[in-house]
């Protein structure tokens, strides 16, 4: 019976193939591009990747089956190895209690050495992430379910070369967000050096669909992506891969996929977007001072923020939970990728572009401040400053605050604990239009760049200023030395740069508190924004501001 059926299926399945196969041809298609377009109809082949089949079906009674969980990929950094796992979403998710890091002998299913995972992560995109110590030389990282055994490593890619990020953008190009290409900072490369692949297994270039590249700069490259993909992206699961070639050179290693969920809609009817204010963070621990600056800057008109999670071991999902439950809309992303800011604040504003008019890219320490105070809303001072049309980006001078006398955490909050800054300002940070960036999306952490037929303003400060809480209590300033976010600027503790704004003034490349911190960088008081929080958020009864019965 099973012969019969294969034999029907095949005799109508063959006729379909050979007509197919003449129409492409005549179209220009090559052979290699074929083989990934039949996955319809009758003719079924399928590419399946050996590391990607399930390693691992556990029993925990006679009745309950675990479904089948694997290790999709494991990429090693500097510090740590990342592990991610295929995790089906009937299964129940694991914590640090249930999973131990193992560390192989080649051809052995022995473990050498076993270690506790430092973190086990999962966000709304279906990432659930097991980090674990870096592997000593000559063995290979695993994951050991605890009560049901070892799990099957997966392949293993270095950070230094490697798409880690993709989306199907509105206009149906694919941006692939890339590691090692090493270009330089702001410029746009020649896009035609450079080929986009697809594919299950990119090693292989008879199962690849090639593609020309549209743009290329610093780490993010648009690429056209092939019309068989966009007429039928249900027939290219999440095993598809999308990686960079340059052209003459390897191809870079792949774990950035094609998933459904990254085919953004078509662009909207309705001219106007859902929220009028949008802002974009990344952070690396700074949950305890969440609070506090979400709900200031909804007082003053933000109504939604994206924030992106650079590796935080601080109870983060937790505070945004909380936050959501009082009603801020607030998304927390992983995004673990090191020192990409760059990239990292070019994909958020892919992500806010159909929701959100105007965006602002600013960090946890910077609080934008309306001084003439009222009752003007933040829309109103972007409203006033965007006119005539053309202006789609607001640059706003940033006062940084020093730690202003204080050696322990302010428990009132930063708006209110530090009153003593530089007297000059130091840099800007933006608020964009999305609608009006370069297709690049090359962006400097503090701007991006601008279609053309748009251009900046510099807003006055008497209007609106960005108070930086750079330079806080040593307790807290330390956690900066662990590791900087954006991909050009060099870490505090390397001999690079000393002189830049990026850096302390003075302080070396050693975490070491100087005996004088506390009273550093404080050469104008300005309390301007601690009495406007103090008049009110103060609770007439308690005398509490709101974040502080939250650190209660």
């Amino acid at each position: 019976m099973k012969d019969r059926r294969k034999r029907s299926v095949l005799s109508s399945g063959v006729f379909l193939f050979w007509c197919t196969i003449i129409f492409l041809c005549s179209a220009g298609f090559t052979f290699s591009t074929l083989r990934l377009l039949f996955t319809a109809g009758g003719f079924h082949p399928r590419l399946v990747s050996k590391w990607n089949i399930p390693a691992m079906e556990a029993v925990s009674d006679e009745n309950s089956v675990i479904p089948a969980i694997s290790i999709r990929e494991t990429v090693i950094f500097p510090e740590e190895a990342l592990v991610f796992l295929k995790y089906p979403s009937s299964a129940s998710l694991f914590t640090k209690d249930d999973i131990n890091c193992i560390y192989l002998a080649p051809n052995s299913s022995q473990p050498q050495l076993q270690l506790s995972p430092s973190s086990v992560e999962f966000d709304y995109d279906n990432q659930h992430i097991i980090r674990c110590p870096l592997q000593p030389r000559g063995t290979i990282l695993s994951l050991s379910v605890k009560h049901n055994g070892n799990l099957t490593p997966g392949r293993v890619y270095r950070w230094d070369s490697l798409a880690y990020e993709t989306v199907i953008d509105r206009d149906n190009s694919t941006v692939v967000f890339v590691k090692g290409l090493n270009l330089r900072s702001g410029r746009i490369a020649d896009s035609s050096k450079f080929k986009c692949l697809y594919g299950l297994d990119l090693t292989n270039q008879k199962f690849v669909l090639w593609a020309d590249v549209v743009s290329v700069a610093q780490e993010i490259v648009r690429c056209k992506t092939p019309l068989s993909i966009l007429n039928s992206p249900q027939r290219f699961n999440d095993s598809t891969k999308v990686s960079v070639r340059v052209v003459g050179k390897k191809t870079l290693n792949s774990i950035a996929r094609l998933e459904k969920h990254k085919f953004n809609p078509k662009p909207l009817a309705a001219t106007h977007k859902q929220h009028e204010i949008c802002v974009c963070t990344m952070l690396r621990n700074q949950a305890r001072f969440l609070h506090e600056w979400i709900a200031y800057h909804a007082r003053i008109g933000v109504q939604r923020w994206f924030i992106y999670d650079n590796n935080s071991d601080d109870d983060i999902e937790h505070v945004v939970e909380s936050l959501v439950g009082e009603n801020y809309n607030v998304t927390r992303r992983l995004w673990p990728w090191i020192k990409t800011q760059e990239a990292g604040f070019a994909h958020c504003a892919l992500t806010a572009r159909d929701s959100c008019e105007w965006v602002g890219f600013i960090d946890v320490d910077e609080f934008l401040h309306l001084p003439s105070g009222g009752n003007l809303s933040l829309y109103d001072v972007v409203a006033n400053r965007s006119r005539p049309s053309d202006v789609a980006e607001l640059r706003v001078s940033c006062h940084s605050f020093g730690p202003s006398g204080l050696k322990n955490v302010p428990k009132k909050g930063v708006t209110v604990g530090y009153t003593c800054r530089l007297a000059a300002p130091e840099r800007h940070k933006s608020i964009v239009k999305p609608e009006a960036l370069n297709s690049s999306m090359i962006n400097l952490v503090h701007h991006f760049h601008l279609k053309s037929g748009y251009r900046h303003v510099n807003v006055n400060r008497s209007a609106l200023v960005i108070n930086h809480y750079k330079y806080q209590v040593w307790e807290v300033f330390k956690e900066k030395f662990y590791r900087r976010v954006a991909t050009y600027v060099s870490d505090w503790q390397q001999e690079r740069n000393v002189g830049s704004k990026d850096r302390a003034p003075g302080l070396g490349t050693k975490a070491v508190e100087p005996f004088d911190w506390s009273t550093r960088f404080c050469e104008v008081k300005d309390t301007g924004l601690r009495d406007w929080v103090l008049e009110t958020f103060t609770d007439p009864q308690t005398r509490l501001l709101p974040w502080e019965r939250k650190s209660d």
